[in-house]
């Protein structure tokens, strides 16, 4: 005899009570995280207090200043200084480093010994000795070499203090650049050489045309911080009574007696320049990533724009969350 199997459908609960009944998931909270936050917030803000509410920085003789036709002449000068030096000081390098990598021993050796000089001694130092290099050669002669000279000309009248500066600073930085331009070069892989190689191109066109349009992804990073660098360096010039941003101010302050505001007038150009500088050395890297397999790094307003759907999409959540409750009860 055959029993009959009755067949019973699964009960099914609405979608809205089922979601209501599953669990949130809750994510971790951060609480040392946030209260190191906090903490370095209040450092941040006892820091500014101490700083805006202090009347020893006088900040209406700052804004007086900060503007004035002897400052600004000073900024154009720090200015000129570091475009010259920048332009004339990897011009030099580059050249340098293809000696240091060239296949001439000779050439190796001299750009290694002339790196290694100026890494050496301290910029200070060779300012002023190319400032007093007057003592060494009072007079400076175009001729025949052992042979009659057509053309001298005293040194101390050559070279100012201006001159002395930018040839004392381009020299310094060139060493630096060498190695820069260097290092940049060997990161490009060698089988990029070998291929352009193997296509029938000359040393020179591969390099100019291939190696180093690579190497300046990791050229520009370093390349820009040795502009801020040289922007800042320009102050040492001060020593040599060049009438810089630092000299201008001080001789303000040597007639006002007004120390602290000064330098901080020299203090808030430098921030503004080294920051303009700074937003510039982020879009170069941009500029010269493009063809690189990672990721370009975001724009300021593209990170701003994320957060913003970030906390749009965190709010709708919130509120989906906070609504289901009331959606099962009802059901």
């Amino acid at each position: 005899m055959v029993t009959p199997v009755t067949v019973t459908e699964p009960v099914t609960e609405p979608p809205e009570k089922a979601a209501a009944d599953a669990p949130r998931i809750v994510p971790r909270r951060h609480t040392g995280r946030w209260l190191a936050a906090a903490v370095a917030l209040l450092l941040f803000a006892m820091v500014v207090n101490s700083v805006v509410r202090n009347q020893a920085f006088q900040w209406g003789v700052v804004g007086r200043y900060f503007t004035t036709a002897a400052v600004l002449d000073g900024l154009l000068l720090s200015l000129w200084l570091t475009a010259v030096v920048m332009v004339l000081g990897f011009l030099l390098g580059t050249l340098l480093a293809v000696m240091r990598l060239s296949a001439n021993p000779v050439l190796r050796t001299l750009s290694w010994g002339y790196v290694w000089i100026f890494r050496s001694t301290p910029l200070l130092v060779q300012l002023l000795f190319w400032f007093n290099i007057g003592a060494l050669y009072p007079t400076l002669g175009l001729g025949i070499p052992f042979g009659p000279q057509f053309l001298t000309v005293e040194t101390v009248n050559l070279l100012g203090p201006t001159l002395t500066a930018v040839i004392g600073l381009t020299l310094h930085e060139s060493a630096y650049a060498a190695e820069v331009v260097r290092g940049g070069i060997l990161s490009v892989d060698a089988g990029q050489t070998e291929a352009a190689q193997a296509l029938g191109l000359s040393r020179r066109r591969t390099l100019r045309r291939i190696v180093v349009p690579q190497a300046m992804r990791s050229i520009v990073p370093t390349a820009g911080n040795m502009l801020i660098g040289t922007l800042k360096g320009t102050s040492i010039v001060s020593v040599l009574a060049v009438h810089d941003l630092l000299y201008s101010v001080q001789l303000i302050y040597n007639q006002t007696y007004q120390i602290i505001p000064l330098l901080m007038v020299a203090t808030l150009w430098y921030i503004a320049v080294t920051t303009v500088l700074g937003v510039g050395q982020f879009y170069v890297e941009r500029y010269y990533a493009r063809g690189d397999s990672r990721a370009l790094p975001p724009t300021p307003l593209q990170r701003m724009r994320g957060q913003l759907a970030l906390l749009r999409l965190r709010l709708s959540a919130a509120s989906a969350a906070d609504a289901r409750p009331s959606i099962g009860g009802g059901r």
